[in-house]
């Protein structure tokens, strides 16, 4: 993988610095035990026959009903029977284990960034939102 840094004041060797820093964030992440988790518990929700057909079921539902949601033209029998596709998703052990992986992954991350962020005096997050409003 490639990593681009569009800055024109940056020197080579000081890209290169920021490269290598970069690498080692992203091994040192992999090797913690939310990243792990993660990783285990997406290849387990592709496994997971139940749960892939109940994220199916909800997602073919939600695209169909999709211009009539933003419409807010959905009848109320369809959106509980969206919101019960909804529910027997969020059920599924499979989709439990993957989304709690997730959360714990996104603690890790935003902590890693605070971090980062404390140690170059600078709102790290922040500084990589494209355009104006994030």
């Amino acid at each position: 993988m490639t990593i681009t840094i569009p800055t024109p004041t940056m020197t080579d060797a000081a890209t290169a610095e920021v490269r290598t820093a970069a690498r080692a964030l992203a091994q040192a992440l992999a090797e913690t035990p939310p990243f792990k988790a993660f990783e285990e518990a997406g290849g387990m929700l592709d496994n997971d026959l139940p749960a892939q057909q109940a994220i199916a079921a909800y997602q073919a539902r939600q695209q169909s009903l999709q211009m009539m949601l933003q419409l807010n033209a959905v009848s109320p029998e369809e959106r509980a029977e969206l919101n019960r596709l909804h529910q027997a998703m969020l059920a599924e052990p499979g989709v439990v284990a993957y989304l709690q992986a997730q959360d714990n992954l996104v603690i890790l991350c935003r902590a890693a960034a605070d971090l980062l962020s404390e140690r170059i005096g600078l709102n790290f997050a922040a500084a990589c939102r494209s355009g104006c409003c994030g």
